[in-house]
């Protein structure tokens, strides 16, 4: 009997963190929502709970071995299925309803990116060994309201926008921020700096400090560096540190 309940209680907990995944739907519904009623502070401060929804539902997940106590929802599936939601299509009528480039070019580039990202989360080889991933994970979540934040031209962001559509049909390396060994500390350190700049300018919009715009540029910068070390001199030592540690 103990362990009929053990294993009950397991199924029960393995369910629980599926549901938690899949509340992120419900915050990214509510996202959408406050994008359409205008409400951009609202939207941004959602998108941020969906962000840390899917930033803490894996690492539970792994930790209670979920596949194996509620292996009725593949979880992989669902992750994925929430992230599109939330990562691509909110950010993406966010990107509409804010002019973020410019109007003639807004439904090519809104297109590009459903389609590219629809693309990408279909890939079979999603990630490296090392827990990289292959070509930008479509983390539009973050690109966009970056753009909304920095107040970045229409120009720009739609130079940005079109590279990173490309960028996920490639092989170039980006990094899984919470699961990739190397550099651990300074990847943590960049993204600490990055979302509580990012976190502050959020619940402050339209205003917010300019050191904190300033500051906001910090993920970007670290962020292209180490992706571009990983992609083109994976083998090449910097300081004596190795880009691909599996440590």
């Amino acid at each position: 009997m103990p362990n009929t309940e053990t294993t009950q209680s397991q199924r029960r907990t393995g369910f629980s963190i599926h549901v938690l995944t899949a509340s992120g739907a419900l915050a990214g519904l509510i996202a959408l929502q406050s994008v359409i009623d205008g409400y951009i502070r609202a939207a941004l401060l959602w998108l941020i709970v969906c962000q840390i929804l899917d930033g803490i539902d894996g690492p539970i997940a792994r930790k209670f071995d979920v596949s194996l106590h509620a292996p009725h929802i593949d979880g992989h599936v669902l992750d994925l299925v929430i992230d599109y939601v939330t990562c691509v299509v909110v950010p993406t009528v966010l990107l509409i309803r804010m002019d973020v480039v410019e109007p003639r070019l807004t439904m090519t580039i809104s297109g590009l990116i459903l389609m590219t990202s629809a693309l990408w989360f279909a890939r079979t080889d999603q990630e490296t060994e090392d827990v990289w991933f292959n070509g930008f994970p479509a983390m539009w979540n973050i690109v966009i309201p970056t753009f909304i934040l920095l107040g970045t031209s229409q120009r720009y962001s739609a130079i940005i926008c079109l590279l990173f559509c490309v960028a996920q049909l490639t092989m170039v390396k980006f990094p899984h921020l919470v699961r990739v060994q190397a550099l651990r500390p300074a990847t943590y350190t960049a993204t600490v700096i990055y979302f509580g700049a990012f976190i502050l300018l959020s619940a402050q919009y339209p205003n917010g400090p300019q050191w904190a715009r300033q500051i906001i540029l910090v993920g970007p910068v670290y962020l292209a560096f180490i992706v571009v070390w990983r992609t083109f001199f994976p083998h090449k030592t910097i300081f004596g540190l190795s880009i691909t540690d599996h440590s």
